[in-house]
């Protein structure tokens, strides 16, 4: 959850950790320091690539899906930035969408994040 203090989307909950790439920083490293800074927590993407690219008028974002097994507990929340976290099912998302208590992305946005999570690139396990 975005701290009330923030000046985009104050209060609201978001299913990303996220900033600019620092001048000549990789995609890759700018996605790690803005995890370490956030939450606290070392994630090493070196070798992974971005799962999705979203292009907008001024610029792009990277989205890397990636699931851990790790403890709320155990974050270290950057107090300026975030205000609480929680794990949370599609549906709780969406609901939470619907309520205005969340960035409001485009459902089918949040579908398609469940739909890749597992899955490298467009296509499901070939059969």
């Amino acid at each position: 959850q975005r701290q009330s203090f923030k000046e985009g989307w104050p209060n609201r909950w978001d299913v990303t950790v996220g900033g600019c790439a620092l001048s000549g920083e990789e995609s890759q490293v700018a996605a790690s320091r803005e995890v370490a800074e956030e939450l606290g927590y070392k994630v090493n993407l070196t070798d992974i690539r971005p799962s999705l690219t979203v292009n907008f008028s001024r610029g792009f974002d990277d989205i890397y899906l990636l699931e851990r097994d790790l403890s709320i507990a155990d974050l270290k929340l950057q107090a300026s930035e975030v205000k609480k976290v929680m794990w949370a099912s599609k549906n709780e998302i969406l609901k939470k969408i619907e309520k205005k208590e969340f960035i409001p992305y485009h459902s089918s946005l949040i579908e398609l994040f469940f739909a890749m999570r597992k899955y490298e690139g467009v296509h499901t396990k070939s059969e």
